[in-house]
């Protein structure tokens, strides 16, 4: 244990720091205010022309073999740290036992670096088979606006958000933070609420039963 808090395993060890914070924002209903629209979107479009579009289906194509897209950003994230961290100290270890001396942390973490992204790709492609498809490249981000949400986790106050599960018309699941349109209001947990507006990351709600709507 304790040379694996050496300081020739710090960048692997702020790796795997990084990606607990990224686990627990997760838990704690923060991954959509901090991935935001995080997830990539490998469309091309075909009116750009077609050296621009070849250019995008090089990118797309390579961006695709290493995973991202494949899985939602946040997860396609935390694999690569996680990728990057074990092979790291992986190498660390294997240098000392086969050199007699670990590498510099800043070559270690290149070569980790360079191993980590066809590792992740690897993983993530027969993962993004498996997740459920909660990514938000598909449709606009704007769209969901007018559908009904569920309160997921806590309560929604004004300045406060909490997150709500919502399905788009292809009937992809979003997780998004929503606040009451009235700041006066509060929605529970389990309660379904209308989308009525949307500013920047978060979205404003109403109450299922609001006699305004029925209007």
């Amino acid at each position: 244990m304790m040379e694996l808090l050496q300081s020739h395993n710090i960048p692997f060890l702020a790796a795997l720091v990084l990606m607990v914070m990224l686990a627990v924002s997760q838990v704690l209903g923060l991954g959509d205010v901090l991935g935001g629209d995080a997830d990539i979107d490998l469309d091309t479009d075909a009116s750009a022309g077609d050296a621009s579009s070849g250019e995008l289906g090089f990118l797309g194509g390579l961006l695709s073999l290493l995973g991202v897209g494949r899985v939602p950003f946040l997860i396609w994230l935390a694999l690569l740290l996680f990728a990057f961290a074990l092979i790291g100290i992986s190498l660390q270890a294997f240098s000392a036992d086969l050199l007699g001396d670990v590498l510099h942390p800043a070559l270690a973490a290149v070569l980790a670096g360079l191993f980590a992204l066809p590792v992740t790709g690897v993983i993530s492609r027969p993962l993004g088979a498996i997740l459920p498809g909660d990514r938000t490249s598909a449709v606009p981000v704007s769209s969901l606006v007018g559908r009904m949400a569920t309160i997921q986790i806590g309560t929604s106050r004004a300045g406060s958000p909490a997150r709500a599960r919502v399905l788009d018309q292809f009937g992809q699941t979003h997780l998004v933070m929503v606040e009451p349109h009235d700041p006066s209001a509060e929605l529970a947990a389990d309660e379904e609420v209308l989308l009525v507006r949307r500013d920047g990351n978060t979205f404003y709600a109403e109450r299922r039963d609001n006699p305004l709507l029925s209007l």
